[in-house]
């Protein structure tokens, strides 16, 4: 009797019945708590998938421009000043100098083969016995090497014939021969700056009054410096 009193006087004052409250409010909570969960989870694929998308829109790395090659010159043609010793002469105390004069034949970049011809007319100082002229032939392969910047190194080998005139050398040619190498600095695509230098083999008479003539052998050291053109 005493609940229903009661009861009629919360729908008297305008309340209905009390409400379950609580259970609803722990659902509403689990179901926040999981979307924000599921937010997070994006916001993390998200972030992981940025740099991703970023480098995807970055343009490619052009590939390096390649050199093109220089002009490919086939012969090269040497003129310049030559020196040599002069030990074929008896009591000989200065070489002489003259000039040089080549022509090379380049079969590839590294390998060729060369003619030249010298001139020694002149002694380096007054003071020998005789006014000696020496003259050289000679051919063989040389080969090239590139080094650095605009410098290059070459050696080669030589044979051929030697006359030694002026000094009554009996016989007074002889085969030569002998090998060197020597530098050159590239003054653009056609021109560039040799110096050389090797030792070439002859054998001529010791003393030209000597019963017999017995030949002797001899080697004479040359240096040279000039300039090369290619073409």
């Amino acid at each position: 009797m005493k609940v229903a009193k009661s009861e009629s006087r919360r729908l008297l004052a305008g309340r209905g019945p009390e409400r379950l409250d609580k259970p609803q409010h722990g659902i509403e909570e689990i179901l926040q708590l999981k979307r924000n969960l599921l937010f997070s989870m994006l916001a993390l694929v998200a972030a992981a998938l940025m740099p991703l998308a970023a480098s995807c829109q970055i343009a490619p790395e052009r590939a390096p421009a390649v050199e093109r090659p220089g002009p490919n010159y086939k012969w090269q043609a040497f003129a310049g000043y030559a020196y040599t010793s002069l030990n074929q002469v008896n009591q000989s105390r200065y070489g002489l100098e003259g000039v040089n004069a080549s022509i090379t034949r380049d079969f590839g970049r590294y390998f060729g083969v060369t003619a030249e011809g010298t001139d020694y007319f002149k002694a380096l100082k007054a003071g020998n016995p005789v006014k000696a002229t020496v003259t050289q032939v000679l051919v063989g392969p040389v080969v090239h090497v590139d080094l650095f910047w605009h410098l290059s190194g070459f050696g080669r080998g030589l044979l051929g014939g030697e006359h030694t005139g002026g000094a009554s050398e009996v016989p007074n040619i002889s085969f030569a021969g002998g090998g060197g190498g020597g530098m050159e600095y590239s003054r653009g695509p056609r021109w560039a700056v040799r110096a050389y230098g090797d030792k070439i083999l002859s054998s001529f008479v010791e003393d030209p009054n000597h019963l017999g003539y017995s030949p002797h052998m001899h080697s004479n050291a040359r240096a040279g410096v000039g300039v090369v053109y290619k073409f």
